[in-house]
């Protein structure tokens, strides 16, 4: 290794390949992942519920038309306090009940006013509890119902993602914490498919990793990842493989602005202080070349730069001088015919 200026060059071996291996690293908290499933059946503000009540009367039934012995009350809301409102039984706790809960609570309240009655409570699906889903997916407010109560299943039942899975980051955001996960992460580790609860926010966005590919490539340009990890050799291949006519495969730069802690572990020191300007130095030529660049690996930001064989640039430099000499020769030839 050598400093040139205030830039570490760096010649990629196994070890600095080890070093290096710094990706971003998702997940969920705690509280995210112990948090538990929610019961298929509890019920919220905001839902929906059908009630119906039936009396063991004929003639002057409480709640219905004399004749009527089954009462239907559609429509119910649970409001924002989490009560709902029956007639002749008052404002009953609803929220966070089951509807067998529930149901029992209203007919303790109208058993002493009608004899027997029997009531039956339904749930219309989920409209109390409910998650939204933006961004790079079936937008819209889901319920939260109970083959629904998981992260991975709410996403199937919206339709999965409008992008390639490799690219895809899940984020959930829930009472002002975040937590995000790669979506292969997400089917391939259990653990990560946290259980949902009302008002979740959970967005579909892509991978906004990039690098900047220069010099004698296939393409020059701001490049982005196309999987969780990329390796040098991988980047190589992304932008066209570097030119057969131009480029010098002796001279594959990685250039890079390296953690403290990082570049400690790859030079050896412990005097440094700060990020460290880091030019990665990757020789295609040499008889473990394509390993090395087969195993380090490309980060957000890095720039890949590969440089002109040196014929190339004679080629170059033979030009400029046979155009200018040529040019000077017309300008003679033209002035001899004139004469």
């Amino acid at each position: 290794m050598d400093q040139k200026g205030d830039a570490f060059i760096v010649n990629v071996t196994p070890a600095v390949s080890r070093a290096t291996v710094v990706q971003p690293t998702f997940g969920f908290s705690a509280a995210f992942q112990n948090a538990g499933l929610m019961g298929s059946d509890t019920l919220a503000s905001g839902d929906l519920l059908s009630i119906s009540v039936y009396e063991n009367v004929k003639d002057d039934p409480l709640l219905g038309n004399t004749g009527q012995r089954v009462s239907a009350l559609t429509d119910v809301q649970i409001d924002g306090q989490g009560f709902i409102f029956i007639p002749y039984a008052g404002r009953i706790k609803a929220a966070g009940q089951t509807p067998e809960g529930l149901r029992q609570a209203i007919t303790r309240q109208l058993e002493d006013q009608t004899p027997d009655p029997q009531v039956s409570v339904g749930r219309v699906a989920g409209d109390g509890a409910t998650v939204s889903i933006s961004g790079q997916a079936a937008n819209g407010v889901f319920p939260i119902e109970a083959p629904t109560r998981t992260l991975s299943a709410m996403l199937a039942k919206a339709g999965g993602v409008s992008i390639d899975p490799d690219v895809a980051i899940i984020r959930v955001t829930r009472a002002g914490h975040t937590g995000k996960v790669w979506l292969k992460d997400l089917y391939e580790k259990p653990a990560l498919d946290i259980a949902l609860r009302p008002g979740d926010k959970i967005v579909v966005e892509e991978d906004s990793r990039s690098y900047i590919a220069l010099g004698a490539t296939g393409g020059q340009n701001l490049v982005p990842f196309e999987s969780e990890t990329l390796s040098a050799l991988e980047a190589i291949a992304t932008v066209g493989g570097l030119s057969t006519t131009q480029a010098d495969p002796t001279g594959v730069f990685v250039l890079r602005d390296e953690d403290e802690a990082v570049a400690k572990a790859v030079l050896g020191r412990k005097d440094l202080v700060g990020e460290q300007r880091m030019i990665y130095v990757l020789d295609l030529t040499n008889p473990t070349g394509l390993f090395e660049a087969r195993d380090f690996q490309i980060r957000d930001g890095d720039t890949l730069y590969v440089t002109e064989a040196p014929f190339v640039q004679w080629q170059k430099t033979l030009g400029a001088i046979t155009g200018t000499t040529g040019a000077a020769s017309n300008i003679a030839n033209t002035a001899n015919a004139g004469d």
